[in-house]
C-alpha cells in the first residue's frame, strides 16, 4: 500500500503533504470525446438552451477552479490558467474536448485538467439530451504532464526500459 501516495501504511486514505516540496511550474494537459448523432453534432450551436460549446467552455474552467471541492484528496490550488477547446468532428459525429491547466505550486494539476474535460462534455450531454439521448462521453485520459520531480511525461512516449 505504501507505493499509493493517498493511502497510509494502515491503510487509511489521507491527503499528500506537499509543504516540504519546492515550488514549480506545473502544467498538465487532458482530452476526451462524446460521441452523438451526426444531426446532433450538426446543431452544437443553435439547441433550445444555447450555445453548448460555450457554455461547456464555461463549465470546464469552472470544474477545474473547483477540483478541490470535488475530489475529496486534491489540494486546493491557485491556477495561472485554464484553457478549455473543443472540435467538432462532423464525420465521426463527435466532439472531441482538451483542457490546458497550469499554476506555480508543489502538487500537479492533473486532476483539475481531466475534471475540466469531463464536466465540460457532461455539460454538452446536458444541454444536448433533450434531442439525442445516446450520447456516449469516450477516453478521458491525461496526454501531458509537466513540472515536479518526476518531469516532463506524455502518453504518447513510450516507457523508459531499464
Amino acid at each position: 500500500m505504501s507505493e499509493l501516495s493517498h493511502v497510509g501504511e494502515a491503510g487509511d486514505v489521507r491527503m499528500v503533504d506537499v509543504g516540504g516540496k519546492a515550488l514549480s511550474r506545473r502544467r498538465a494537459v487532458a482530452a476526451a470525446s462524446v460521441r452523438m448523432a451526426p444531426e446532433t453534432a450538426g446543431r452544437l450551436r443553435g439547441l433550445p438552451k444555447g450555445d453548448a460549446l460555450v457554455t461547456a467552455k464555461l463549465a470546464g474552467v469552472m470544474a477545474a477552479k473547483r477540483t478541490a471541492e470535488l475530489i475529496p484528496l486534491c489540494h486546493p490550488l491557485a491556477l495561472t490558467r485554464i484553457e478549455v477547446a473543443f472540435g467538432v468532428d462532423r464525420k465521426a459525429a463527435a466532439v472531441n474536448c482538451t483542457a490546458t491547466v497550469e499554476t506555480v505550486g508543489r502538487t500537479g494539476v492533473e486532476m483539475e485538467a481531466l475534471t475540466a474535460v469531463a464536466v465540460a462534455l457532461l455539460t454538452i450531454y446536458d444541454m444536448c439530451k433533450a434531442v439525442d439521448r445516446g450520447m456516449r462521453c469516450e477516453r478521458i485520459r491525461l496526454l501531458e504532464k509537466l513540472g515536479g520531480k518526476s518531469g516532463h511525461w506524455r502518453a504518447d512516449r513510450k516507457p523508459a526500459r531499464n
